[in-house]
């Protein structure tokens, strides 16, 4: 007997093993064919496997509504999607700081004698006669632009291939609307002078957005502004705007140095200049007698061009970000929706929707009777978010109403504090404790993102009823049946689920009834 005790053993365990294989089969099968109307359940990651692969149809048999649900949001927190927002895009480019360094560049630039041995002189010249040839730009060697050029190479090589990593998003936009146009393609290398590629951007006059529009110039070609959007913000709208007013200036001037001129520094400045030279119209005999910045205008142009055409003999080598314009989809929305709820319900990163979607300027997507506003997303997102509309909205609506019921009521702020922040503190417990948001402290201390660190001093200015919380006692919540780390977090405020399982030292999501979970440290 003892000879077939580990035959029957193997015998045994096979049996299991396939036992279990044909049950997963089973499930697998009930749930393509949807038996019973029961949800699909998915660990965390197949559940991105499906929404992040290519073929969208399969993507988008994953129902939002349900997994609203069955509480299994919390899973679209952990998106690995998230994982082509690299530290350098998302804290470099999202927030670029070039846009000053250009227009300082602009009023400052220094036309002294540039020593760069890398690039000989005679090797420049070969190359600006090509660029000559093949663009209706007046390209010709001259010292200054060459300075230029070299001042630009020795200056800021790494902010150039954060330059060349944003031009990947935003060129292909920008080329199919100066084609529609019938505009030299190479007008889009005009969007970096004017806001370094920051749609955001906002000049010392108010001039905002990727192609830099002042209020009133903005309001002739349609971009309005009010508390919610600016449109001159909008990449697709802003730039339809640009390339009408750069048809329009190139039909008075009939010369495309002259259009760039006189985008920057306006058509009478230009006028004027033409009229003191004695009536030249070439750009470089006008310069003297055009205002300082325009003056620095068409160089930084024309070296911005020369880098990005022979940025591979420079040795520039920018990030390749996998996210590109073509990329993308808009969706009408039809109800109010913050970027925190599309954020929750797609599990596409509130930094990438910010900089998909830069005209929002409170991160809100309004809805107004008769106005349509736009939601831009991946495309991979784009079809999950239109085949559950219905729900989403449904969703952001119950969120607003549990928001509205758990906000305290306004009182008088008392005199300012300051905490120091503890080991285990976040903003969310910090802000709920003093009876604040988590955007004034972040406001009142000049926080850029939500890291702290102990020690760490924070000016808060508590609402007077809330300060008797500072020394309440730790927060313990039953787990009930259903129950998942995202629908808890939900139930309180300021909570996250990172928190909750840092404070209950939790390696995984698995969650049994009646367990006891802490939430906060008191």
């Amino acid at each position: 007997m003892r000879k077939f005790l580990p035959f029957l053993m193997l015998l045994m365990s096979v049996a299991v093993f396939a036992q279990d294989k044909k049950t997963e089969a089973k499930y697998v099968k009930g749930q393509e064919k949807g038996e019973n109307g029961d949800t699909i359940r998915l660990p965390e990651q197949d559940f991105f496997l499906l929404i992040d692969n290519d073929d969208v149809e399969l993507a988008n048999n994953v129902p939002v509504h349900k997994i609203i649900k069955d509480s299994l949001v919390f899973a679209l927190l952990d998106d690995p999607g998230a994982a082509m927002i690299d530290s350098l895009w998302q804290k470099e480019l999202f927030q670029s700081s070039l846009y000053m360094d250009f227009k300082d560049s602009l009023l400052n630039q220094e036309y002294n004698e540039v020593v760069f041995d890398e690039l000989p002189t005679d090797t420049l010249k070969l190359r600006l006669e090509r660029l000559n040839a093949k663009t209706p730009f007046n390209i010709e060697y001259n010292p200054l632009l060459e300075n230029v050029i070299k001042s630009y190479l020795k200056r800021n090589k790494k902010g150039m291939e954060r330059l060349m990593a944003l031009s990947t998003y935003y060129f292909p936009l920008f080329e199919q609307k100066l084609d529609t146009y019938n505009i030299p393609l190479e007008i889009k290398y005009l969007a970096i002078v004017e806001s370094a590629l920051n749609p955001r951007a906002r000049s010392r006059v108010g001039a905002t957005g990727l192609w830099q529009f002042m209020f009133a110039t903005g309001k002739m070609h349609g971009l309005d502004v009010s508390s919610y959007v600016d449109e001159r913000m909008d990449p697709v709208m802003s730039t339809e705007a640009a390339a009408e007013y750069l048809s329009t200036l190139y039909r008075v001037f009939e010369d495309w140095d002259l259009v760039l001129a006189s985008y920057n520094s306006g058509p009478g400045n230009v006028s004027k200049a033409i009229r003191r030279s004695g009536g030249s119209t070439n750009y470089w005999n006008l310069r003297p007698y055009l205002p300082r910045e325009t003056a620095g205008y068409v160089p930084a142009f024309l070296a911005t061009m020369y880098i990005f055409e022979y940025a591979e003999e420079h040795g520039f080598q920018p990030p390749h970000p996998r996210t590109t314009y073509f990329e993308t989809d808009t969706i009408h929305t039809k109800k109010k929706l913050t970027f925190e709820q599309i954020s929750e319900v797609t599990g596409v990163e509130k930094e990438m929707l910010q900089f998909l979607n830069p005209s929002y300027k409170l991160d809100v997507i309004p809805y107004i009777e008769g106005e349509k506003y736009s939601l831009r997303l991946p495309r991979n997102r784009s079809g999950l978010f239109v085949n559950n509309e219905a729900a989403i909205y449904g969703y952001a609506e119950a969120l607003e109403e549990k928001k509205e019921e758990i906000l305290p009521k306004l009182v008088e702020a008392t005199e300012p504090i300051r905490y120091r922040v503890r080991k285990g503190d976040y903003l969310g417990r910090i802000a709920e404790r003093h009876g604040v948001g988590v955007s004034q402290i972040k406001q009142w201390n000049n926080l850029r993102s939500n890291n702290l660190r102990v020690g760490q001093r924070l000016t808060i200015y508590p609402q007077k009823n809330a300060t008797a919380n500072n020394n309440s006692s730790p927060r313990i919540y039953t787990v009930k049946h259903g129950d998942s780390l995202w629908s808890i977090s939900k139930k309180f405020p300021g909570v996250t689920v990172q928190q909750i399982k840092s404070l209950n030292n939790m390696n995984s999501n698995r969650l049994r009834p009646g367990m006891k979970l802490k939430l906060s440290d008191g």
